[in-house]
C-alpha cells in the first residue's frame, strides 16, 4: 500500500542529522515517556484485574453464589425448603447449614471463630469445601472417635493459632446457654480434630470450623431447623436474577440473598480503585504527550525555512499541519507499541512464576495476581494514542502559520 507524502516527509524529519542530534534525543525520551506510562498503566490494571478475578474465584469457592434466610430467625424443616430451592430455574445445588459465632479453646490458647454445621452429603455441590481439605476427609465428621467424641474440621489458620492438628482435643463455646444466680453460662462441648482445610482466604481459614450439621443442631438446640439454606446457581452473574425467583417460590418470610449482595463494599471499592488508578496512570502518559508537544515545537522551529519551501512548492496548509500530526502519532505509536509489548510481557511472567510474594493475613492471597484482558489493552492504546494524537495539535497548528515570505526572506 502506498503511504501519502506526508509521513515520508514526517519520518525524514524524525532521523535527525548530525547537526540535529539534540532533537533526535528529545525524540527518544518522548518515546521512552509513552512507552514508560503505557507499560506501567497495562501492569497495573492486569494486577488489579487480578485481584478482583482472584477475590472472586475465592470467596465463590469458599461461600455460596446466595443464602436464603428467614425473617423468624431459622429456618423449619430445611432440608424441604433446600428441596424446592433446587427446583427454581438457574440452580444447580442448596445445601442447608448452620452458623454461629464461637470461642474455641485448645490447651494452647483461646480463640474467637465461626462454627458451620453442614451436610457433608449437599454441602460438596454447593461449595469448594470437600476439596479444600487437606488433611482428613468430610465424611470424617460423622464419624465419632474413640473416645465418643464428635469431629471438627479447622481452617488451617485457626489450627496454627490453636496449635492444634488431627486427633487433639478442642473445647468449643457458643452462645444461649442457661441462665443461671451467677449469671448466663455459654453452651459448652468438646470435639477432636479430624481434619484440616485450606481455601486460600486468611479470613476464612483464621475463623471457621465445620462439624456435622446434626451435631450443630444438638449443640445449639436447633434440631430439624438450619440458619439458612447454601445455593450454588449455573450463572454467578445472574445470581441477583435467581435470588429473585428464589424469593417468590418460598414466599414470606424467606429471603434471599446473593453474593453481590453480600460483598458489595469489597467489590466495589476494587472497581474504584481500578478507575483512580487507570486516570493516576493516564498522567504519566500525559507527562509524555509534553514531551512530544516540546519535541515538535523544537522541530518546527528547526525545519522552519523547509516548511516554507514546501509552501512554495505548493504544499497547503492542511499538508503542514498534516506531516507534524503524522510525526507526532509515529512517536505516539512507537511508545504505545514498545510499552504494550513490554507490559504484556511482564505480566506474562508475573502470572507463570508469580515471584511477588504478599502477605496473606492483608492481601487475602499470597501471591500478586494477574489478569490480561483484552479488552483492558485495547482501552489502553486507544487512550494513549489520543492524548499523543491532542498533543500534536498545537505544533501542527504553528507550523500552518508560518509564511513563506518570512521565512525565506533573508535565505
Amino acid at each position: 500500500m502506498r503511504l501519502p507524502v506526508e509521513f515520508y516527509i514526517a519520518r525524514k524529519y524524525l532521523l535527525a542529522k548530525r547537526k540535529q542530534t539534540f532533537i533526535s534525543i528529545i525524540t527518544f525520551i518522548s518515546i521512552g515517556g509513552v512507552t514508560v506510562g503505557v507499560m506501567a498503566l497495562i501492569i497495573v490494571l492486569a494486577v488489579m484485574s487480578g485481584f478482583e478475578r482472584e477475590l472472586k474465584d475465592r470467596i465463590l469457592g469458599s461461600t455460596a453464589h446466595a443464602h436464603v434466610t428467614s425473617l423468624n430467625g431459622s429456618i423449619e424443616k430445611p432440608f424441604a425448603v433446600a428441596e424446592k430451592v433446587r427446583k427454581v430455574e438457574g440452580v444447580v445445588a442448596a445445601s442447608p447449614y448452620i452458623f454461629t459465632q464461637m470461642m474455641i479453646a485448645s490447651g494452647s490458647g483461646a480463640v474467637g471463630g465461626v462454627l458451620r454445621g453442614v451436610d457433608t452429603a449437599t454441602i460438596g455441590d454447593v461449595t469448594r469445601l470437600r476439596s479444600d481439605i487437606r488433611v482428613g476427609r468430610l465424611e470424617d465428621l460423622h464419624r465419632r472417635t474413640e473416645d465418643g467424641l464428635p469431629g471438627v474440621i479447622l481452617g488451617k489458620e485457626l489450627a496454627g493459632n490453636l496449635d492444634v492438628g488431627p486427633g487433639d482435643l478442642i473445647e468449643v463455646l457458643v452462645p444461649g446457654g442457661t441462665i443461671t444466680p451467677l449469671g448466663a453460662f455459654p453452651k459448652t462441648a468438646r470435639f477432636r480434630v479430624v481434619g484440616v482445610s485450606e481455601s486460600g482466604m486468611y479470613e476464612y481459614d483464621a475463623t471457621f470450623a465445620y462439624i456435622a450439621f446434626e451435631e450443630a443442631g444438638r449443640l445449639l438446640g436447633m434440631e430439624e431447623r438450619a440458619t439458612g439454606v447454601e445455593v450454588k446457581v449455573k450463572d454467578i452473574y445472574a445470581a441477583a436474577d435467581v435470588s429473585q425467583r428464589i424469593r417468590s417460590a418460598l414466599g414470606y418470610p424467606f429471603r434471599a440473598k446473593d453474593w453481590m449482595q453480600s460483598n458489595r463494599n469489597l467489590f466495589s471499592a476494587l472497581k474504584l480503585e481500578k478507575v483512580v488508578m487507570f486516570v493516576i496512570l493516564v498522567l504519566i502518559v500525559m507527562v509524555a504527550a509534553f514531551n512530544i508537544i516540546s519535541t515538535l515545537i523544537m522541530v518546527v522551529m528547526e525545519k522552519t525555512k523547509d516548511i516554507a519551501i514546501l509552501m512554495t512548492l505548493g504544499a497547503t496548509r492542511r499538508t503542514i499541519r498534516r506531516i507534524f500530526a503524522i510525526e507526532g502519532l509515529i512517536i505516539g505509536v512507537a511508545g504505545t507499541s514498545v510499552g504494550t509489548a513490554l507490559g504484556a510481557l511482564l505480566c506474562m511472567l508475573l502470572q507463570r512464576y508469580r515471584f511477588i510474594r504478599l502477605p496473606s493475613d492483608v492481601y487475602y492471597i499470597s501471591t500478586l495476581p494477574v489478569s490480561l484482558e483484552g479488552a483492558t489493552i485495547l482501552l489502553v492504546v486507544a487512550s494513549s494514542i489520543l492524548i499523543c494524537f491532542l498533543a500534536t495539535v498545537y505544533p501542527a497548528v504553528q507550523a500552518s502559520r508560518v509564511e513563506p515570505a518570512e521565512a525565506i526572506r533573508y535565505e
